[in-house]
């Protein structure tokens, strides 16, 4: 069985949408990358950090769900990470109302032993500088490093992001992080200079209009289902990354015809992620509701045509 590492925060969120608002709750990128790539059978742990104000019942629910939580550090007299947000109507803009860095802000991550040889690897958005910290702890090359970031660290530590950049196989990003990285509005072409940066695989996220995979002259497009209902965006592309990383562990083949898949299955348990406020959605879900999800998303792309 394949072993996963996944450093990222284990958080709160407070969300406010047109379809009502949250106290705090669970949240954090580690958080929706491990249930999503619970839904596979694989052997994972979350690297992360907490305060003392971190209920249990999160952490046991991580435990439920087969994540190793021994690489969670709870300062006893720290606060947990936090962040609120507010989203438009559109549901594709937001304000940050607060970021409060907390026990975060002197963060020093630690791989379990037993997982320094873990054959994937997912860093997910944390400073440029932390996510190095972990693949230095890795005592073997692992056979794949997914990284995810943002425009914060582009505009805060944009020398230490090329840094870790230039050492990972697969980088996802949103369509507007890859023009700014770039300063290339063509996001194939912006592609190919994110290849030349170290990854030999660019996942662009689109949100609401799907996901491309990119690699060498190859592209791939996976489009989002259409829903009724958005109720909260917050962790869908998290969701996305830990259903990319969790198939391709748990299939242990990383070719680009695989990596097709694992958008697909990114994209399916992406889009369950936003049915709910937080993680509400992602708690409960079944491998029947998967399948049937996938099979939509199937029937969705699927077609015959006569080329004469």
């Amino acid at each position: 069985m394949s072993k996963l590492v996944i450093v990222g925060t284990v958080a709160f969120d407070a969300i406010e949408t047109p379809f009502g608002k949250t106290d705090k709750i669970l949240g954090g990128a580690a958080t929706f990358i491990g249930l999503a790539a619970s839904q596979f059978d694989i052997d994972m742990s979350i690297v992360s950090v907490v305060g003392g104000d971190f209920p249990k019942e999160y952490l046991d629910l991580l435990e439920k769900k087969n994540i190793d939580i021994s690489g969670v550090e709870v300062v006893k007299d720290g606060k947990t990470f936090f962040w609120s947000g507010r989203y438009h109507n559109d549901m594709n803009t937001r304000d940050t109302l607060a970021t409060e860095l907390n026990v975060l802000a002197d963060f020093n991550p630690v791989v379990p032993e037993d997982y320094k040889d873990a054959e994937y690897v997912m860093l997910g958005n944390l400073h440029p500088l932390v996510q190095l910290g972990v693949m230095e702890q890795m005592t073997h090359k692992p056979k794949l490093v997914v990284l995810d970031t943002m425009n914060f660290w582009m505009d805060n530590a944009l020398e230490d992001l090329h840094k870790v950049i230039s050492k990972v196989d697969v980088i996802t990003i949103n369509d507007e992080e890859a023009r700014q990285l770039t300063g290339e509005y063509s996001l194939v072409v912006a592609a190919k200079k994110i290849h030349e940066m170290g990854p030999a695989y660019v996942v662009i996220k689109k949100g609401e209009h799907g996901a491309l995979l990119f690699h060498d002259d190859n592209v791939f497009y996976a489009p989002a289902l259409p829903l009724e209902e958005v109720f909260d965006p917050t962790g869908a592309g998290d969701t996305f990354a830990g259903g990319f990383i969790g198939y391709l562990a748990r299939t242990d083949n990383v070719s680009f015809e695989n990596m097709k898949n694992a958008v697909v299955f990114g994209s399916a348990l992406a889009s369950f992620c936003v049915e709910k406020f937080g993680t509400e959605r992602m708690k409960d879900l079944n491998d029947p509701e998967v399948l049937k999800r996938l099979q939509q998303f199937k029937n969705l792309t699927q077609f015959e045509i006569e080329l004469t």
